[in-house]
Formats: structure tokens, sequence, C-alpha cells
């Protein structure tokens, strides 16, 4: 009896964390969609593509069309949602829910691609200050050659 009891119980735990865990999941992926994380997933991916094309130009515009469309911006979310899980509380996830639908949060998600673009250009800008220093300081130095 005492055995049948635990076993129930054991049963009842494992549904539970499982539908919390179906929960938790479907607010991240509700998440991933609000925030456009699988489109931005296809426009680097299209980038990618475009870099491609130029390096493998015999391959032809149907191969690079075919392969678009073999790729799915689900198959990117599917990846992260344990990335989500791993590090955000359901609670968290509902609360950055409420923020992506706020004003602010709505126009941090129109203006990302923006900002991470230039963002991207500033840190290349960065590198290239600090690899010229690099080498102004190592020449100066006695390091390299001038």
């Amino acid at each position: 009896m005492k055995k049948s009891l635990l076993i129930l119980s054991f049963c009842v735990l494992s549904l539970s964390a499982n539908a919390q865990n179906t929960s938790k999941s479907n607010k991240i992926n509700q998440l991933l969609e609000l925030t456009g994380t699988g489109k931005m997933g296809i426009q680097m991916m299209n980038q990618m593509i475009t870099s491609f094309k130029t390096s493998y130009s015999k391959a032809g515009d149907k191969f690079w069309d075919d392969f678009k469309n073999e790729v799915k911006a689900e198959d990117l979310e599917k990846m992260i949602i344990p990335i989500y899980d791993k590090y955000y509380t359901e609670s968290d996830i509902d609360q950055l829910i409420v923020f992506y639908n706020s004003p602010v949060g709505k126009k941090m998600i129109s203006t990302m691609p923006q900002v991470m673009q230039e963002s991207m250009i500033a840190g290349q800008a960065w590198g290239k200050q600090i690899s010229e220093k690099v080498i102004e300081q190592l020449k100066a130095k006695g390091h390299l050659e001038k």
C-alpha cells in the first residue's frame, strides 16, 4: 500500500513539474515571438548567405533559394528555449513579456536591429583603435620593427 502511494505521489509530482515546464516553455516561446528572435536569426542567415554567394558563386541562385526555404526560425527558437529556461524563472519571463508589451519595450524591439548594427560598427572602430594603440606601443618599446 505504501509503495503504491509512493508511486502515485511520484507520478503526480512528475506531472505537475512537467506542466510547469510546459507552461514556462510556452511563455518563453511567446517572449521569443514577441522580441522577434526568430526573425532576427533569419536576417542574420540572409546576411551570411549574401556573403556565401560571393564566395560560392558557382552554386547559383536556385541553390541559395532552396537552402533558405529549408531554414526555419522555429528551429532557432527551439534551441534558445532551454537557454532562457536555464537563466530565467517563470516570473522573470512573465515580467519580460509585460515589459516587451509596454511602449518602451515595443520601441526597444523595433529599434534593436539598428542599435545592434550601429553597436557592431562602433565595436569594430573601438577594436581598430585598440589594435593601432597596441602596435604603436609595441613599436615605441622596441618590440616591433618600425
